[in-house]
């Protein structure tokens, strides 16, 4: 008995013996350019939630940020949620982001929609980016995506319906 525990130990010991295999890891996808059905829900009711709520922080006129993933089970989650300056572009946001929603206290374009940053964001990371007006009630949202290589965008209506992609 005490002569089978000391081949297994020295088997166990030795070098020479190769080890089994480790499992193949997975490979990181890219999350998709344009937002899965459950998540666009997500963001319209998480981000009109937020809308009208005032910003803490340093900032005066900050917009909101809503970062949003995946949990555990698979069900949309606000991965982060913070204040950002509203004339700053966007910085590239952190591994398993899905989906960013930014809502604009203010109407910065002449015509209500996207601004030049917000399609900028969208070309540079190719990531789904909502964005949701703050300065009208009910809150106008439009979703901006990679569609044919190029960014579009479309509104989001009240209840959920989905216009048609603009350029």
């Amino acid at each position: 008995m005490i002569a089978l525990l000391l081949f297994a130990a020295a088997l166990v010991a030795d070098p020479a013996v190769p080890s089994p295999p480790a499992p193949a890891t997975e490979t990181a996808t890219a999350p998709p350019a344009i937002a899965d059905d459950d998540i666009r829900e997500y963001a319209a009711v998480a981000g009109r939630k937020v809308a009208g709520r005032p910003v803490g922080g340093p900032y005066a006129t900050a917009d909101k940020l809503l970062l949003l993933g995946r949990d555990g089970k698979g069900y949309p989650v606000v991965a982060a949620s913070l204040g950002f300056p509203a004339r700053q572009s966007l910085p590239a946001p952190p591994g398993g982001t899905l989906a960013v929603v930014r809502l604009h206290q203010k109407s910065e374009t002449v015509v209500p929609g996207p601004t030049a940053d917000d399609l900028a964001f969208v070309a540079a990371n190719k990531l789904p980016l909502f964005v949701i007006g703050e300065w009208a009630r009910p809150a106008p949202m439009w979703e901006v995506a990679w569609v044919d290589d190029d960014v579009r965008f479309r509104m989001i209506g009240e209840v959920g319906e989905i216009g048609p992609w603009q350029e």
